[in-house]
């Protein structure tokens, strides 16, 4: 007889396969959405699922964008809510375990970002996480239906708030350069 699981294999291979290729970059940009790994992993799962219900009707030229659209849509669902308490890790998981030259001002210097992110509106800080995704202007205005010009105040506003912002001006500036002027 069968392993029950076999059944519960999916219909379509290839979203297995884009799913199991997706996974980290999901992950790590979710992260950088919600500031909370779990929530972060609970966010892309769900997301996924969601995906996978109208997997056969996507267009296969267009699956990155529908999955960043329909990530971006359940993390601003998820916020609107207010049922889950952000709890911001100190650090990025993929990195916990690596111990290198300037580990501490690397953890450091992480959780300062982390925690200037999370002070951001949900949407601003979309905004600048598709930045770092290296998205262009457009493509971010199209995830999250505004205009580009929409998207450029975000931004703006999201860089004031971060450079004001005390653990990010700590964290760049912990220690004076030698012969810099004061």
């Amino acid at each position: 007889m069968p392993h029950e699981t076999s059944a519960a294999l999916p219909e379509h291979p290839d979203f297995a396969a884009y799913a199991g290729a997706a996974w980290a970059r999901l992950v790590r940009t979710a992260l950088l959405l919600t500031g909370d790994f779990h929530e972060a992993e609970d966010l892309v799962q769900t997301t996924l699922a969601k995906v996978y219900a109208r997997w056969g009707r996507l267009p296969p030229d267009d699956v990155d964008f529908h999955v960043r659209r329909s990530l971006v849509d359940n993390n601003i669902s998820r916020t609107r809510r207010r049922r889950v308490t952000h709890l911001l890790m100190p650090f990025l998981p993929e990195r916990v375990h690596q111990s290198d030259q300037g580990h501490a001002e690397s953890v450091e210097s992480r959780a300062a970002i982390t925690e200037a992110l999370g002070s951001l509106s949900t949407r601003q800080r979309t905004v600048l996480v598709r930045y770092w995704e290296d998205l262009p202007e457009t493509a971010i205005a199209e995830v999250l239906n505004c205009s580009p010009g929409t998207v450029k105040t975000h931004a703006r506003h999201g860089l004031e708030a971060l450079r004001s912002h005390p653990a990010f001006a700590a964290a760049e500036r912990p220690h004076p350069l030698p012969g810099a002027r004061r």
